[in-house]
């Protein structure tokens, strides 16, 4: 793979990744399945949730691909669109009161029945994943640094496994890692810190997107 090529998968799976670290509805829903059912049924909330995400990926590389490539001023349009729908989480992140977090430390009662099952708690992840616009603007935002003619289809599908593996695994990790109240707490109070930090660099990667859209 060309330098150029590594450095763009780099950026955009790093991205990727930091948006993923930042706790949103989707991440909500991992942490009460993770609570209130076994480890089993709860990874189905993070299949639900990578399958959604693997569609939009899909939407973005196939029908918002052959869109782009057919003007260069949509795609500069949608660049600085990308760029400030980065800068937007940003902001929402780094203006969020440490009191808007309350609400991701959730007690339940220990002897609550659950009737759960794994596609129960697949179908709820989908549908949370689906019906979350954010999730396609998100990837919309990011696939407009690679869709381009000079990057290969290999490559963008490629990018969209990797990043549908990384939503897959990293929601699996958090079910495993928040199955007590002791580690779900801790990540709790550090929640507020990683909002703050992952919001200043998806900040300053859509402002990168923007500056470089504009000088063209």
């Amino acid at each position: 793979m060309e330098p150029d090529l590594i450095l763009m998968f780099l950026t955009v799976a790093l991205a990727h990744f930091l948006a993923l670290l930042s706790p949103g509805p989707d991440f909500v829903l991992v942490v009460k399945s993770a609570i209130k059912n076994d480890r089993n049924k709860a990874v189905g909330v993070a299949a639900g949730i990578s399958v959604a995400n693997a569609l939009y990926i899909a939407l973005c590389l196939v029908g918002v691909g052959a869109i782009l490539a057919s003007s260069v001023t949509l795609m500069i349009a949608l660049k600085i669109i990308g760029g400030l729908f980065l800068m937007f989480l940003a902001f929402q992140a780094l203006r969020a009161k440490r009191e808007d977090y309350v609400s991701l430390s959730i007690e339940t009662d220990p002897g609550e029945s659950t009737k759960a099952s794994f596609l129960r708690e697949f179908i709820t992840g989908f549908m949370s994943g689906i019906l979350n616009p954010k999730n396609l603007l998100f990837y919309l935002s990011l696939f407009t640094v690679v869709l381009t003619n000079d990057v290969s289809l290999s490559f963008k599908i490629t990018l969209g496994i990797w990043m549908t593996l990384v939503v897959f695994f990293w929601d699996t990790a958090i079910i495993f890692l928040l199955s007590t109240n002791k580690i779900r707490n801790k990540f709790t109070k550090l929640s507020f810190y990683i909002d703050k930090v992952t919001g200043a660099i998806l900040g300053m990667v859509g402002f990168t997107i923007v500056k470089s859209a504009l000088s063209k």
